[in-house]
């Protein structure tokens, strides 16, 4: 595709795609590490109501709205996993199960009940994003990344989800040392003055930040991959931390270029008439990175945790 055609049309999902797989991965590596990494998962999945409910408070699909509704959802979760735990006296795990789902489908159900026709709101986007649709219209071809005026033209989600991504990565810079000790030897950490718990808090808060930065574009399936199969296919290919981030960097880079050039022409090329879903493709790209990950990876018969270099 010339640059005619591949800047207006494919430039802007491409990179918010990577931006977005990225940014759900970064946090995605520690979470895994720590054996929460059901929490991606979870947090994908209660953001949902919270935005619904912003959105139906305000009318408008704004980033502040978006992230104060998934902020208050997330506490309502904490505290529901935490009462059906010790009413109920089950694990964490399952209480965390049945809160997600439910607080999942009760965003779903909003949306059913919803005048969402005027915007990018519905279930089908917030399962599968509208990637396709963030196209560059005031594009004209390579001369337009130096045109201020197309530049202004440029879909909103684009700088947020730049934004969102170097807001991640600086917090993982920041705190790489505290947030290393703690995933390998939380009493160590305790010893040297670390608030391991605060610090704990402060990650997921960072994985909520990109979950609800990508939810909007990209929708719950690629950020629920994103936040698992490039760390856990980066923990196979090596044993040292600063080697599986950067694994699981070009991981999700893979994914989602590769996931949305094969959603557009891949069809075509097996003799199909219609393109598929590009997050659903990315995220099925990324099953398949980490299931070759776990048949040929160096790492994947050794155990314990990498170690922090």
């Amino acid at each position: 595709m010339i640059g005619s055609e591949f800047v207006p049309l494919s430039l802007t999902p491409l990179l918010i795609g990577i931006f977005a797989a990225v940014a759900c991965a970064l946090p995605g590596n520690f979470l895994v590490l720590r054996r929460q990494a059901l929490i991606g998962d979870a947090i994908s999945h209660v953001v949902l109501p919270g935005i619904v409910v912003a959105f139906l408070a305000t009318g408008v699909i704004s980033s502040w709205p978006m992230m104060l509704g998934a902020a208050g959802a997330a506490i309502v979760a904490v505290v529901l996993i935490e009462a059906i735990r010790r009413l109920g006296r089950i694990e964490p795990g399952a209480a965390m199960g049945v809160v997600f789902t439910s607080m999942f489908a009760g965003g779903v159900l909003l949306l059913e009940l919803s005048d969402t026709s005027n915007v990018h709101l519905d279930v089908e986007h917030a399962l599968f994003g509208n990637l396709e649709s963030l196209i560059w219209l005031d594009a004209t071809g390579w001369a337009s990344l130096l045109d201020r005026e197309a530049l202004l033209g440029l879909p909103v989600e684009l700088p947020r989800m730049a934004a969102t991504l170097l807001a991640v990565a600086v917090f993982i810079l920041l705190f790489w040392r505290p947030l290393k000790l703690s995933t390998f030897d939380e009493g160590f950490a305790r010893t040297l003055g670390i608030r391991t718990g605060l610090l704990g808090l402060a990650l997921v808060i960072a994985a909520a930040v990109a979950a609800v930065a990508a939810f909007d574009a990209v929708g719950s399936i690629i950020v629920i991959a994103m936040f698992i199969c490039p760390p856990a296919a980066a923990r196979m290919m090596t044993n040292r931390l600063e080697h599986q981030i950067a694994w699981s960097v070009v991981f999700a880079t893979a994914s989602a270029i590769a996931g949305y050039v094969l959603a557009g022409y891949g069809p075509l090329w097996f003799g199909g008439q219609d393109a598929v879903s590009a997050a659903g493709m990315i995220a099925t790209v990324s099953g398949v990175i980490l299931a070759l990950a776990a048949g040929f990876g160096p790492c994947r018969t050794r155990s314990g945790a990498p170690q922090g270099g």
